[in-house]
């Protein structure tokens, strides 16, 4: 809930502290932030890019296909990681997860660390909607990680970034000295066969490459893991894949259900990550 995040969020606009008033979220300067009835805030100033946010297809696609426990392996590699990542003095470690969709990845972060705290960060009023029901310990904030972050200097332990865009210079200003940030981004081998068979947006070669160049300036790797696995999916859970994905904003509906009915009833598809971990530069 924001009430056990309010104070490590800041004022969007002037950069000062945040209160938890009855509807709403204030700083000392008199802005303020109404809260939705289901809970999450909105820190975005200005307006958003067109096709930056998730839409309530992609999101509800998301849902299904996550809820499935599809992406169970890869949640718990994720919870894992921050686990064993350093713990805050105080024992209440915070994580900020930039690009936090439905807060799927998160939650389970929040179930494995008892007594941690969570911030989701999404451009997405579709998907902020849904994590803010995720886990009782997480706070929904809908906040554009290509902007200034809506979060207090060094609040964070942890900083996940899963498939989501990537901004080092306010990563950097929001984890604390020793904190972790962990990156996920798909391998070239990620839903293989049907990248081909169904003409999806297949992954760049040069994404490992991009991801260095896009954090060197302020991180440096500490680590990383490749996580593989085979899933048998339905072609509900087939379209559900595509559908929550990038593949997504570049194709009919009506088109890639005609190709997905073309596929067995069932097909063995390779789930392929990339996990890396990463630390501020002193």
């Amino acid at each position: 809930m924001l009430a056990d995040v309010v104070e490590h969020l800041i004022c969007p606009v002037c950069g000062d502290g945040l209160t938890l008033g009855e509807r709403a979220l204030r700083c000392p300067r008199g802005h303020a932030f109404d809260i939705a009835r289901q809970g999450y805030v909105s820190l975005l100033t200005g307006s958003q890019a067109p096709g930056t946010a998730d839409s309530p297809a992609m999101v509800a696609a998301r849902d299904d296909f996550l809820g499935a426990g599809h992406f169970g392996p890869l949640a718990d590699a994720v919870a894992e990681a921050c686990r064993t990542a350093p713990r805050a003095e105080d024992g209440r470690p915070v994580i900020v997860d930039a690009g936090a969709g439905t807060g799927y990845y998160l939650a389970r972060v929040l179930d494995r660390l008892p007594y941690a705290t969570g911030i989701a960060l999404d451009i997405s009023k579709h998907a902020v909607r849904r994590a803010a029901r995720a886990h009782a310990r997480l706070g929904a904030v809908v906040a554009d990680v290509w902007r200034p972050l809506p979060a207090r200097d060094r609040s964070a332990d942890v900083l996940l970034n899963v498939f989501a865009p990537r901004n080092g210079a306010e990563f950097a200003r929001v984890l604390r000295p020793g904190g972790v940030l962990v990156v996920v981004t798909p391998t070239s081998r990620h839903l293989e066969p049907l990248v081909d068979r169904l003409g999806l947006l297949s992954v760049d070669e040069s994404k490992e490459r991009r991801v260095a160049e896009s954090l060197g300036g302020h991180f440096a790797e500490t680590g990383q893991e490749i996580h593989e696995f085979r899933m048998e999916l339905g072609r509900a859970a087939v379209e559900a894949v595509v559908g929550m994905g990038p593949s997504a904003w570049h194709t009919d509906p009506e088109v890639m259900r005609e190709r997905v009915g073309r596929l067995p009833e069932s097909s063995e598809v390779i789930a392929s990550f990339r996990m890396s971990t990463f630390t501020v530069r002193a």
